[in-house]
């Protein structure tokens, strides 16, 4: 499986920081999209997490979501993604 993961954080976000920080150390290739930058990136996390703006928000290939995941949770759904 191609991993098609978005990523939706901002660069002054400790938590975006370390997502970023756990897929790139795990080589883990994804899409970044600074809310910060893109407004329309913003209402969409806004929507996916029905009116709140945490981030990060990091969108998987089977449809699915978390928001503001400890390293552990997102590795566990990389496992099960077969992706890590």
């Amino acid at each position: 499986m191609s991993a098609q993961i978005k990523m939706y954080g901002a660069e002054w976000c400790g938590d975006c920081r370390r997502s970023k920080r756990f897929l790139d150390s795990n080589n883990v290739s994804y899409d970044y999209v600074d809310v910060e930058a893109d407004p329309s990136a913003s209402d969409k996390v806004i929507e996916i997490n029905g009116g709140q703006r945490s981030i990060p928000v990091i969108l998987f290939p089977d449809g699915t979501h978390l928001t503001e995941p400890s390293d552990n949770d997102l590795k566990a759904k990389l496992e099960f993604l077969k992706i890590l």
